[in-house]
């Protein structure tokens, strides 16, 4: 059997080939070639790619964050609309009253606070002249009472005092067009002949 010839061993004392020289044309090639390239490591020496870049999340399970709502404190307060100014009062005139205490006019309602405590009186005249409103009601007569003399100087007779003042509070304005003190006839300074506002 014929022994293979192994391959001859280099020897490391050897001096190494002559490296061969370009030609020309292949001179101008190779700088041609690179030329047109660009090196890589100028790239991979740029701002390094954050975390979250490195691994893109796919568009479709990408979700969209709902926006974040303020605190109510930081929230921009927006001003509030001011309500329309209560209408003005108006006397009644001379001759409607005179119309009234004799008869010509007609008193459509009456109401009657004898007895009645401030917060029961106010809510009974309140429930009265909204009604009156309601109804297209014109005059009515709202009877306080003069208190007694003796009452008056001690500071009692709180109804004939407030009520004139409730009426031209602007809760009632929306409802009354004014209002002035009655005949004598109909309860002279212990009652009120009072002009209702009409319903638009």
């Amino acid at each position: 059997m014929k022994r293979q010839r192994s391959s001859p061993i280099p020897d490391p004392a050897a001096p190494p080939r002559r490296k061969r020289l370009l030609s020309e044309e292949e001179r101008a090639l190779w700088e041609s070639v690179t030329g047109q390239t660009r090196s890589l490591r100028k790239k991979s020496r740029g701002v390094k790619p954050s975390p979250a870049s490195a691994h893109p999340e796919p568009l479709a399970v990408k979700t969209v964050a709902p926006p974040k709502q303020l605190p109510p404190a930081k929230m921009a307060r927006q001003p509030r609309p001011e309500p329309p100014p209560s209408p003005s009062l108006a006397p009644i005139g001379r001759r409607e009253r005179a119309q009234l205490s004799r008869g010509r006019k007609e008193i459509d309602a009456r109401l009657d606070l004898h007895g009645m405590t401030q917060t029961r009186a106010h809510r009974a005249l309140s429930d009265f002249l909204r009604r009156a409103h309601i109804d297209g009601l014109t005059f009515v007569l709202v009877i306080t009472g003069k208190g007694r003399a003796a009452a008056a100087q001690s500071g009692r007779g709180v109804l004939r005092r407030q009520v004139p003042q409730w009426l031209s509070l602007p809760e009632f304005r929306t409802l009354v067009v004014g209002f002035e003190e009655a005949h004598i006839g109909h309860g002279g300074e212990g009652a009120l002949y009072v002009r209702i506002r009409r319903a638009r």
